[in-house]
């Protein structure tokens, strides 16, 4: 009976000491899951990435820069003085001129958003960009580029109106449908920028940090997560598509209509006149629109990453400081009221 206590007594306490064993294992692998969990969390929110700019030869980066902030300079003031122009000049405040300063104020943030954050990168050997400055970098760029969009649909509604149907052109583009039309424009691409900032705020990113661009966009993003990206390539390809066809559908019609119209014209003058009112907006259109889709919609691949941010520089810097000249240079309105205004400044001068 002595021999069963003790081997009794010994067995319960082997079983104890194992199951103090077990529980402290369980213990240190939940604490170090735990801990690895935190610590991936951690990494993603205060992460810092680094863009490698345009180019990195040391050779190109002050041509370059100069280059650059030339462009700035013009889309700035071009895009700003346009927008002056159109408010202080009476004759400028028509639907037309309307939709027209919006659109420079989009492009105006737009480049804002994108260029000098580039030009940093020309003159500093790292340029380092924080996880939260990122996102909101793409944040405002996703905004300011979907409504970039909208802003050429309903320029080409209203010219649409304009030439098909000049009668009832004051009453159907009245003052209330045009701030309804910029309202949309602005809430598209806000609820744009929303779902893809959403999506890219729930990536992990645990590894590699260097973003191959020269500044925070999908692509180069979606490389660098150590999650899945499947959802946000669907989302990217999905929102690429809707965007595109619900505004270059209404775009190809409405120009459909407009190209009848002035095909019926009997005089060459009035052809000429009608058609001179909306070239300048189909210019604008085919280059975003081409540039974007080569961007987003083209098999990607390490041989046309240097044409991926060719495209990505004609439609974030060089656009926003051509349109002020495409659509000024070609309007006699516009053309009238910058003689009225020099000639007030120099009167004021004198």
């Amino acid at each position: 009976m002595k021999d069963l206590g003790f081997m009794s007594g010994s067995l319960k306490s082997a079983w104890e000491d194992k199951c103090l064993q077990i529980v402290d294992d369980l213990d240190k692998d939940s604490h170090f899951n735990f801990q690895r969990t935190m610590d991936k969390r951690n990494h993603s929110i205060v992460v810092d990435f680094i863009l490698t700019g345009l180019t990195e030869k040391p050779e190109f980066q002050i041509p370059l820069f100069l280059l650059f902030l030339e462009i700035y300079i013009i889309s700035f003031v071009g895009n700003m003085g346009l927008i002056l122009l159109i408010r202080i000049n009476s004759q400028l405040h028509t639907p037309m001129y309307y939709f027209l300063s919006n659109l420079s104020f989009i492009d105006l943030c737009y480049s804002s958003i994108i260029t000098p954050k580039m030009l940093v990168s020309f003159l500093s050997e790292k340029n380092i960009i924080s996880y939260s400055g990122c996102l909101t970098q793409f944040f405002f760029f996703c905004t300011f580029g979907i409504a970039d969009w909208y802003m050429l649909t309903a320029m080409a509604y209203d010219r649409y109106v304009a030439i098909c149907s000049p009668l009832l052109y004051h009453s159907t583009m009245s003052q209330n449908i045009c701030y309804l039309l910029v309202l949309g424009v602005y809430v598209m691409g806000t609820l744009g920028a929303i779902t893809h900032t959403s999506g890219l705020s729930r990536l992990s990113f645990c590894g590699n940090n260097i973003i191959s661009h020269y500044f925070c966009d999908i692509p180069p993003l979606l490389k660098l997560s150590c999650s899945s990206t499947y959802i946000n390539e669907l989302l990217v390809m999905l929102l690429v598509v809707v965007n595109s066809l619900v505004t270059t559908i209404p775009i190809l019609i409405s120009y459909a209509f407009i190209l009848s119209s002035i095909l019926s014209i009997h005089s060459a003058k009035g052809r000429y006149k009608a058609f001179s009112t909306c070239g300048s907006h189909m210019v604008t259109v085919a280059v975003l629109y081409g540039s974007i889709i080569f961007m987003y919609c083209w098999p990607e691949t390490s041989s046309n990453i240097t044409q991926q941010k060719v495209a990505s520089v004609i439609y974030t810097t060089v656009i926003p400081m051509l349109n002020p000249f495409i659509y000024s240079l070609r309007n006699k309105d516009v053309k009238d009221a910058l003689k009225k205004f020099k000639d007030w400044i120099v009167s004021w001068c004198n």
